[in-house]
C-alpha cells in the first residue's frame, strides 16, 4: 500500500484530480481567462461551460491535443469535432464556399445553440475535421467561451464534456464525476443555459442541399422558415 505522505503518492493524486476554477459566467475575470488560455497554449484539455452543455476545449490545430479528446471520450475517430468561435467574421476565416444560407442562419441564431456544418478552409488540418473536409461552427451565447476564444485568438473545440454514451453535463460537478481523473482543468461557470443540445444544420453539400442532422434547442420549423424566406 502506498504511503499517502510519500512524494510519489502526492504526485499521483495531483495527476488524477482536475483543478476546478470558478469563473463569473456574466463578467469573466480577465486573469482567469488568461490562465485558461495559458493551459490551452500548452496543449491541455479544458472543460468549459457553454450555453448548452459543458464542452472539452483544445486548440484545433494542435493535433496531439485533438487526439487527447478522442482518447478521453473514447470517441469514434470518424466523427469531427465542432468548434466554438467568437464571431461570424471568424467563421469566414475557417470555412470556404459560405453562401447566403449560412449568413441567414448566423444572423438569426448566433450567438446561440446552433451548430452549422460547412466546408473547412485551408487553415484547419484535415485531421481536425476527422478527414471529412467539413467543420462544424457555432458562436455560443455564453460569455466564458467567447472570452476564451477572443483572448486566445483561435477557435476551440466544443465536443460535449462527457464519456461516450454517458449523460451530457450541465454542471461542473458532473464533469468532475465523469472526467475528473482524465483532464487537468474544469472551468466552473455555474449551470449551463439549456438542457438540450445544439441544433445541427449541415450546409456542406456541393449541390446546395441542406439537412438538419439533429434537432436540439432550436426547433426544426424555425430553421426551415429561416432558410426558405
Amino acid at each position: 500500500m502506498l504511503d499517502p505522505s510519500a512524494p510519489e503518492s502526492r504526485a499521483e493524486v495531483r495527476k488524477l484530480s482536475a483543478e476546478i476554477v470558478r469563473v463569473d459566467p456574466d463578467e469573466p475575470e480577465r486573469e482567469k481567462i488568461e490562465y485558461i488560455v495559458s493551459c490551452l497554449r500548452r496543449g491541455d484539455v479544458v472543460a468549459l461551460p457553454t450555453d448548452t452543455f459543458y464542452g472539452l476545449a483544445v486548440d484545433p490545430v494542435n493535433l496531439h491535443a485533438v487526439e487527447q479528446i478522442y482518447q478521453i471520450k473514447s470517441r469514434q475517430k470518424h466523427k469531427p469535432l465542432s468548434l466554438l468561435i467568437a464571431s461570424v467574421a471568424q467563421a469566414y476565416e475557417l470555412a470556404r464556399d459560405i453562401d447566403d444560407r449560412f449568413d441567414r442562419l448566423a444572423e438569426r441564431f448566433w450567438p446561440g445553440p446552433l451548430t452549422i456544418i460547412v466546408r473547412a478552409g485551408s487553415k484547419l488540418p484535415l485531421r481536425s475535421t476527422a478527414n471529412t473536409g467539413n467543420v462544424a461552427l457555432r458562436v455560443p451565447d455564453a460569455a466564458i467561451p467567447r472570452a476564451v476564444v477572443e483572448s486566445y485568438g483561435l477557435p476551440v473545440t466544443a465536443t460535449s464534456a462527457n464519456l461516450r454514451n454517458a449523460t451530457e453535463c450541465s454542471h461542473a460537478a458532473c464533469v468532475r464525476d465523469q472526467l475528473g481523473d482524465r483532464i487537468p482543468l474544469i472551468v466552473d461557470g455555474g449551470p449551463s443555459g439549456h438542457t438540450l443540445p445544439t441544433t445541427i444544420v449541415d450546409l456542406s453539400a456541393a449541390d446546395g442541399r441542406w439537412e438538419i442532422l439533429r434537432e436540439g434547442v432550436i426547433p426544426t420549423h424555425e430553421i426551415v422558415m429561416t432558410l426558405q424566406r
